[in-house]
């Protein structure tokens, strides 16, 4: 499965953003040719391996800018540039400031705003069946690109039947008899339950239609930032479509890079919600169908 095979990748990336990427090792951990990785890849992430890993090195760089005492020149060399001032174009380039000023006013708005960190998320809300255990805001040191990701946590012992869910609704009237890939990054520190993306399709009469929760294939434990996906449809009648982050249990989920995309029907969906399959006429009225006899005594 493609997801499997650039998941595959992207941990090997997290696991060695501070030495040296070969594209040998790559394909070796995707198990593609040269050609059929760069453009799973590129369809995928919808950025080059090269220009991922520059964007997460980067990424890398300005949290140690912004938390750390780190000279500018050792975080350069240590992501893997030749010379500090390679690295001041690439993260000009990026984020708009060179390193110095980039760490001097980020600092700046991080102490004016050490009151309001934990704060509401423009566009999203906390739900879920114990919502006083659990916490949702915005992370400006665990990123996995630019500068801010969203989290959910856990902030007291729960067991892992509780749950929580940062989430969002929205109308599904564009998206109507389209098949549509829900894809971002999530990183997770000790989740005891588990964790993942969710989405669900609803028909306007209030039936759930489309749903799938991972539940199939959770993230548990401490993992790295990584690219996780659903696919489902949006059937005619289809009137809301939610979407969210999961937390089972304890522990704490980020949240980057999320994207919603239309895509073909080669690309399978992950529907969790079993369709009822309706019989041409009715059968086994006298319950006798399919019973073995052949151990009988008669």
């Amino acid at each position: 499965m493609y997801d499997e095979s650039i998941q595959r990748a992207i941990a090997y990336i997290e696991a060695n953003l501070h030495a040296t990427i070969t594209e040998e090792e790559l394909l070796r951990q995707s198990k593609f040719s040269k050609f059929h990785f760069h453009r799973i890849f590129l369809a995928h992430v919808d950025m080059t391996i090269t220009e991922y890993i520059k964007m997460r090195r980067l990424a890398s760089a300005a949290s140690l800018l912004m938390h750390t005492e780190v000279r500018i020149l050792d975080i350069a060399l240590q992501h893997n540039f030749e010379s500090q001032e390679s690295f001041t174009r690439a993260f000009k380039k990026i984020y708009g400031l060179p390193p110095g000023r980039y760490r001097t006013n980020m600092r700046t708005l991080r102490r004016q705003g050490d009151e309001e960190m934990i704060e509401a998320v423009k566009g999203w809300f906390l739900s879920g069946g114990d919502l006083q255990h659990y916490e949702m805001g915005i992370d400006r040191q665990v990123v996995h690109e630019g500068r801010a990701s969203g989290y959910l946590k856990s902030t007291l012992s729960v067991k892992n039947e509780s749950f929580g869910t940062m989430m969002q609704q929205f109308k599904a009237d564009r998206y109507i008899k389209q098949r549509i890939r829900l894809s971002g990054f999530l990183k997770t520190e000790q989740v005891s339950g588990s964790a993942g993306f969710w989405m669900r399709v609803d028909h306007k009469n209030g039936d759930v239609i489309q749903f799938d929760n991972m539940s199939n294939r959770p993230i548990q434990g401490t993992t790295e930032w990584n690219r996780y996906s659903i696919v489902l449809d949006v059937p005619e009648g289809s009137e809301v479509i939610s979407f969210g982050v999961l937390l089972s249990g304890e522990g704490q989920v980020w949240i980057d890079q999320l994207s919603f995309i239309e895509v073909d029907e080669r690309v399978a969906v992950t529907n969790l919600q079993g369709a009822a399959i309706l019989q041409d006429e009715p059968i086994n009225l006298s319950f006798e169908d399919g019973l073995n006899y052949s151990n009988d005594s008669r």
